[in-house]
């Protein structure tokens, strides 16, 4: 039976290149179906449409993507299954000569994240905003050469639209990535891929009106020697002053029951807590 995974669209955007590169690498490829926004990606999953989503959790220049941490703190049947990191690497492309565009078009993200690249080479043109870089390659595509058009789009959007690169690798930083999650049901979740877990996906809320509360949660990581790479809040959407707090634990071979005490511990001083799984961290090479 073909595997169904879920990703966010239109075709030519970083999500789409993304998952078509994690086909390339798994032993069973995805057909990929696209759904308009991360919301409807993630729900299809929990609805059954599709067995899996990918999804983008953070950049690294933007930060957090809010609505997958919320989506994934309200869910209890979705758990990772992996962690893909993707470089960001944007592209200018138009159909018309470099000295003749006059005017850009991309997702604001792109523009911010080439903002010295734009200074120096084009200071002067009109910098127009969009709802994706790929909606940017189809408009620059659409209208006549004479008009100027470029996007900052990438290089898989650009092809799809007819469009030359004028520039590589345009973004200001290089090490600009974004951290994508592998999603699935947790019933589902495949067995014996071969691949060890490198990290722990914990979500809880502590109740914040105890003063100290989040430090004696952070001990029972410390005091056990479990290694935090990253801690994230986000409001409970509750009332105001309740917040969530997101945990990436980091695996240690020979430290499975250390962790599961850890865990174990925090969720009795929390109100609420859900582990959504343990997964390997995949670092794509372009």
């Amino acid at each position: 039976m073909t595997v169904r995974m879920g990703i966010l669209g239109p075709e030519g955007t970083h999500s789409e290149a993304a998952a078509v590169w994690l086909n390339r690498q798994i032993a069973e490829p995805r057909k990929l179906v696209i759904y308009p926004d991360i919301f409807a990606v993630m729900q299809a999953v929990t609805d059954h449409e599709v067995d899996e989503a990918l999804v983008p959790v953070e950049n690294s220049l933007e930060g957090s993507i809010n609505i997958t941490l919320d989506t994934l703190a309200r869910s209890d049947g979705i758990e990772v299954e992996r962690e893909l990191i993707w470089p960001v690497r944007n592209q200018l492309m138009a159909k018309c000569r470099p000295e003749d565009i006059r005017r850009i078009y991309s997702h604001p993200q792109p523009i911010s994240q080439c903002r010295a690249f734009l200074q120096a080479h084009y200071p002067d043109v009109e910098l127009v905003k969009v709802a994706s870089t790929a909606r940017a390659a189809e408009i620059v595509s659409d209208v006549p050469v004479t008009d100027g058009a470029a996007a900052i789009c990438t290089k898989r959007g650009g092809e799809l639209n007819g469009l030359r690169t004028i520039a590589s690798n345009i973004q200001d930083n290089m090490a600009n990535s974004t951290r994508f999650y592998q999603l699935c049901r947790r019933q589902a979740r495949p067995k014996g891929r071969g691949e060890s877990s490198s990290k722990v996906l914990v979500i809880c809320q502590i109740d914040g009106r105890k003063a100290g509360s989040l430090c004696e949660v952070l001990e029972e990581f410390a005091t056990r020697h479990v290694n935090m790479t990253r801690i994230e809040s986000r409001p409970a959407r509750t009332e105001l002053g309740k917040y969530i707090f997101f945990f990436d634990l980091e695996c240690e071979e020979g430290k499975d029951r250390t962790m599961q005490e850890a865990i174990a511990a925090v969720a009795q001083k929390a109100v609420w807590l859900k582990q959504h799984g343990a997964f390997p961290v995949v670092e794509a090479k372009l």
